[in-house]
């Protein structure tokens, strides 16, 4: 999923895109704070041709880009410096395969550029700009990243308050009277243990043994919308308990609701805009 974002930088709304956790910020955007200029993708084609703009390109794509086509681009450094070379981004992402760039049709259309090669090209609208750029768009992260933590403590207090219902119907429901504090721990960790196998398909000691080197448990590595099929099963399974449901067959049930329940959060926008 694409997430598209604004901030202002010296007065000027310039656009931020997220795929694949992956940031680009938008350099046509930048273009249009250069002084005394008219048109931001001359700004641009200006830039791209600089002997000192593709090789820091060339480079950054060599460094994060496997698929990087170093001929290409060596006949492209070749011609730098040249008054007859011209080059678009356009252009270099079709014969370099870069991946570095991004250019977008339609709403909010425009160059857009991976956040490194973005800040380097603040260099060519002026120091002050480039500051203020990375310091408006490091404030943009730390208010996603507060907020996605703020997100996913919510929904793992409420997870937490559920498994009280959930544990005091196991309680009432399978343990039997006057047991060991040995059993009863049993039966809660056998119950727990029910719920982590139709959500996440593992026990919590199977966990532990692939991921020996995390602390906490399952449950604190979870997704978002894992959190809240987890807390949609606890009540579930707490109402299968008192209907007296076997264990095998509450499984089984538990298992299917939280793959449909997966599905209909995977593809819900509301639960997107969480994160």
């Amino acid at each position: 999923m694409v997430k598209q974002k604004s901030i202002i930088v010296q007065n000027v709304p310039v656009q931020v895109i997220t795929d694949n956790q992956t940031d680009y910020i938008c350099i046509t955007d930048m273009a249009n704070a250069k002084e005394n200029e008219s048109r931001a993708a001359d700004i641009i084609k200006n830039w791209i041709r600089n002997r000192y703009t593709l090789e820091f390109l060339g480079t950054w794509e060599q460094i994060y880009n496997p698929d990087f086509k170093v001929v290409e681009f060596d006949h492209f450094k070749m011609q730098a410096g040249l008054n007859t070379f011209v080059l678009s981004v356009s252009e270099w992402i079709e014969k370099t395969n870069s991946i570095g760039f991004v250019v977008k049709k339609g709403r909010y259309g425009g160059t857009y550029a991976h956040k490194d090669i973005a800040f380097e090209f603040g260099s060519a609208i002026s120091a002050p700009f480039k500051l203020y750029l990375i310091k408006e768009f490091q404030r943009l992260k730390d208010e996603e990243n507060k907020r996605l933590s703020l997100d996913w403590n919510l929904y793992r207090t409420l997870s937490k308050v559920n498994y009280r219902i959930h544990t005091d119907a196991v309680k009432e429901n399978i343990i039997p009277p006057e047991i060991s504090k040995a059993q009863e721990s049993f039966f809660y960790a056998s119950e727990a243990d029910l719920l982590n196998v139709a959500l996440y398909g593992k026990t919590a000691s199977q966990w532990r043994k692939e991921n020996p080197d995390k602390e906490g448990n399952i449950r604190d590595y979870s997704a978002i919308e894992q959190l809240l099929v987890l807390v949609n099963l606890e009540s579930l399974n707490a109402e299968f308990i008192r209907m007296q449901i076997p264990m095998n067959q509450r499984l089984v049930n538990l298992n299917r609701s939280a793959i449909a329940q997966m599905k209909s959060l995977l593809s819900l926008n509301q639960v997107k805009k969480l994160k």
